[in-house]
């Protein structure tokens, strides 16, 4: 589905996805990221369950949501890819943690 042009000379971010450690290249979006090491569905919807990705990658369609550093609800196609991110895929809605 998704492939990256070979750039072997682009700088290497890790990060976690749901626990698991994880690389991309530097400047890319986590919504990026996670498409870029396999992950095909970033959150499931709250009432159905549906499976949902990230589609438009420009912030109109909010499919990309996930939770970043333990703050859910994150457009993963509008935050750039930091080193030591903790990214989760969401499941339903987020609660609200007080």
């Amino acid at each position: 589905m998704f492939q990256r042009l070979p750039n072997a000379a682009a700088e290497r971010v890790p990060f976690t996805i749901d626990g698991r450690p994880a690389e991309a290249q530097a400047g890319d979006s986590v919504a990026a990221a996670l498409l870029a090491n396999g992950v095909q569905t970033c959150r499931a919807t709250p009432v159905s369950g549906a499976p949902r990705a990230p589609y438009c990658m420009m912030g109109v369609c909010f499919d990309c949501l996930v939770t970043i550093d333990g703050v859910g609800n994150r457009q993963g196609c509008q935050v750039r890819l930091e080193p030591g991110m903790r990214v989760e895929t969401q499941d339903g809605k987020r609660e609200i943690g007080l």
